[in-house]
Formats: structure tokens, C-alpha cells, sequence
């Protein structure tokens, strides 16, 4: 049996989640917030469509998905009002872990070839509103996307006997036995519409009802039983854990059975305090979720290892991690890029914030924006310059300096590497 996914949609309208593409009436004044709260409260996925109607409110629009994209942790599948090939990598550039085209547009139809061409078929998804569409172009389904998203009831066994690409169906049905339905159908990977995208839906509720129906809910399934693990007298096994990208390690917890069982079916880090003698999700009242990337064990089965994507502090005093005290040493890894570009960068930071006499980089920062751009351009073009000579070392001078120039101008702005990284990240 394959795991199922519930993905509510979001229509946008004049920069506000509007109730459905033929109901413009509002749903939600605060689309962030909306989609916020669907990835904090079990939505495996986020569909969104753009409604608008011209270029400039397709660009506002595009700006909003950039801001849902930092404040939800699942992955978003965006459509609507794409034309060109640009609009496409706009809505990828945006976040987007798939681009969604509209076939029941013709200009769509002959997008999708190139578009898979520039971008790779994982990336693009098609939504269609009736089975005949579907049977016309299956061979450019096929060839060129990753997802189907029906728009309609429609006879899905026939569905499944045309293509095996996998689908979602957003449906405008409530009613609970017709979308067990759905979800039983063998094609079928997720269910979107009406009832999936209510305001205050607790989706966990209803993954528990799906599980009643024996349909298998997406979530983190453990290779081993928590019996097997090595606990302590108490019944407990510590948790070391590592942010899943920069791998700092950020605190250590214990877990119970429960609350192992709890982390592993919301994906959210669930904890057993020893001190109150009962269950915390992690971030529960700061805000500060982690959100499960991996969990493993170590060789004696008595310690697990979670990567985590932390939103905020992992400490309770504020600071990135509990392991900021230092006692001997120092962890400054002159080998890890990201620390080398932070530490130059705290210190750029600490000359604007506490000016030193004769400091360049104080000189760079009294003259103001004007003068850090040239110098930013200067360098620029120093790199070009270098990379057209034979000899590899002036290329490696040059960026180094244009990387300064660059991290000044960041301070200056207000822009950290976490910004950049995440940035990169997304795209």
C-alpha cells in the first residue's frame, strides 16, 4: 500500500486566500499565516494557485510565495497565470518544488517539452479539469511531468488504467466516505480541496481517521521498533541534535516511547521531560519547532542522532544552541566555509557596531551605500579581469576580495549568510 498525502490549496486573489477558484469570497486576509498554519498542523504539502489577472498582480503574487516559502516547512506546488517560460522559473526561483501548467490552456500544451527541457520534469506538474485532456495528452504527460492534479470528480480507476503518473485530486466534496474513497485509489498520492483547506483544520485529526480506514498516511516510518533501542532504567534514550545543514549541535533530550512515537508521526521533535515528568513538543509555546529531517542510532542502540531544520534558538536562554559556554578550546573550523564567511562577517559587524581608528572597513562604512557599491563593482570587475589571465592564483585573490566587499555591503543592509544560504537552498 502506497503512503498517502493531504496537500491543502490556497487560492490567492488580490494578495488575500480567496475560498475556491469560482468563490472569490475570503477565506483568509493573512495568506502567510494561512499557510503557516496548514504546514504546523499536518499538511504534507501546500498547493497554491495564482488567480491573478495581469502581470503586475502575478508579480505581487510571486513576492507573497516567496514569503509563504520561508514561514512553511513542506513543500509548495504553485500554478496559475503561467504564460512564458520566465514565468515558470519565476515560480521555482520563488520556492516552488513544482511549477503547475494549466492544461486546459493551450499555451500550457506547448510550454511543458521546453519547459522540461530547462528544468527537468520533477519540476513540473499539470492540472487538468477532465478526463478527455487527460487522454489527448497523456504522451506529453507522460514524457514531461511528475504529477497530475485533477481539478474534478472524475472516474479514477479509469484514470489509473491511462497514465501512472502519480495524482493529486482537489475535490470540492465534504463528505468524509468520498474522500476515503479517493484516497483508497491506488494512483491516487494526495487529496487537496474543500474539506483539506477549512480555516481551523487539525489535519493530524484526520490522518487518524484515514489510518481507522486503512489508508497509510505520510509520515517517518522507523526502520526499527522502539522496543529494540537500549533505554536507561527510566525508560529513556537521549537525543543528540544537529541542525541538518550547518550540523552544529544544537541540544540534547530524552525520549520515551511515546514520545517517540509522537515525533515519528507528526515530524515534529517530541521530548520527554524528566524534570515535569511529561511530553514536549519542542518550540510547543516559543515558536522554536524543529522540524524531523533524519533520525538514526548510534552502534549500541542507546543514543539517537535527529537532524533537524530549527526555526529560532534551540536554547531556552536565546542563544542558537545550548553548547555556547566554552571550556577549553575552541570549535572554529577553519576548513567549513560557512564558519570562515561568519566569522569575517562578525567582525565587519562588530566595526559597524564598535568603530575602530583607521579601520578600512570603518573607512567604507562612514562613506555610506554609494562608496560600498563602486568598490563592489571595482571588485567585480577585478574578478573578471583575473579570470582572464592564465594564472588561477589572481582569480583566488580577487574573489576573496570581492567577497569582503560583498559581506560589507550585506552588513550594511542587514542581510546574513543564513539569508544567503537559505536562498541557495530554495532554488
Amino acid at each position: 500500500m502506497s503512503y498517502k498525502k493531504l496537500i491543502p490549496c490556497i487560492f490567492i486573489a488580490d494578495g488575500k486566500a480567496v475560498k475556491w477558484f469560482s468563490d472569490r469570497g475570503i477565506l483568509s486576509e493573512d495568506v502567510v499565516g494561512l499557510a503557516k498554519y496548514y504546514s504546523d498542523h499536518g499538511a504534507d504539502e501546500l498547493i497554491i494557485f495564482d488567480l491573478s489577472e495581469s502581470d503586475d498582480e502575478h508579480d505581487r503574487n510571486i513576492n507573497l510565495i516567496k514569503r509563504i516559502n520561508r514561514a512553511i516547512r513542506i513543500p509548495m506546488i504553485v500554478g496559475g497565470n503561467m504564460k512564458r517560460q520566465e514565468d515558470i522559473k519565476k515560480v521555482l526561483y520563488a520556492g516552488a518544488k513544482r511549477a503547475m501548467l494549466n492544461f486546459s490552456r493551450p499555451e500550457s500544451v506547448k510550454l511543458i517539452e521546453d519547459a522540461a527541457k530547462r528544468f527537468g520534469k520533477e519540476k513540473l506538474a499539470v492540472s487538468l479539469n477532465d478526463f478527455d485532456a487527460l487522454f489527448k495528452h497523456q504522451h506529453l504527460i507522460q514524457a514531461y511531468c511528475s504529477e497530475i492534479v485533477f481539478m474534478h470528480r472524475l472516474d479514477l480507476n479509469s484514470i489509473m488504467n491511462v497514465t501512472d503518473v502519480p495524482c493529486v485530486i482537489v475535490t470540492d466534496t465534504e463528505e468524509e466516505p468520498e474522500l476515503f474513497k479517493i484516497l483508497k485509489c491506488p494512483g491516487v498520492k494526495g487529496l487537496s480541496g474543500k474539506y483539506i483547506s477549512r480555516q481551523n483544520i487539525d489535519l493530524a485529526d484526520f490522518k487518524e481517521k484515514c489510518t481507522a480506514e486503512d489508508i497509510q498516511m505520510t509520515s517517518f516510518e522507523s526502520m526499527m521498533e522502539f522496543s529494540q533501542f537500549k533505554t536507561n532504567d527510566q525508560g529513556l534514550i537521549p537525543v543528540i541534535v544537529q541542525h541538518y545543514k550547518t550540523q552544529e549541535v544544537l541540544m540534547l533530550a530524552y525520549m520515551n516511547e511515546e514520545s517517540f512515537n509522537c515525533t515519528i508521526k507528526t515530524g515534529k521533535m517530541t521530548y520527554f521531560s524528566r524534570s515535569r515528568q511529561k511530553l514536549w513538543i519542542k518550540g510547543e509555546t516559543s515558536g522554536h519547532y524543529q522540524y524531523v529531517k533524519s533520525l538514526t542510532i548510534d552502534c549500541d542502540l542507546d543514543t539517537l542522532l535527529a537532524k533537524v531544520d530549527q526555526i529560532g534558538a534551540a536554547c531556552h536562554t536565546g542563544n542558537p544552541t545550548c553548547f555556547f559556554q566554552p571550556l577549553v578550546g575552541t570549535d572554529y573550523d577553519e576548513t567549513n566555509p560557512l564558519q570562515v564567511f561568519e566569522s569575517v562577517y562578525n567582525t565587519i559587524k562588530d566595526r559597524k557596531e564598535n568603530p575602530k581608528e583607521g579601520s578600512y572597513t570603518n573607512y567604507l562604512f562612514d562613506k555610506g551605500i554609494d562608496k560600498i557599491l563602486k568598490k563592489v563593482g571595482e571588485e567585480a570587475t577585478e574578478v573578471v579581469i583575473a579570470a582572464k589571465n592564465p594564472n588561477p592564483e589572481e582569480v583566488k585573490y580577487e574573489l576573496a576580495d570581492f567577497l569582503y566587499h560583498a559581506m560589507v555591503l550585506m552588513v550594511e543592509k542587514g542581510i546574513m549568510w543564513e539569508d544567503i544560504v537559505k536562498e541557495l537552498a530554495d532554488r
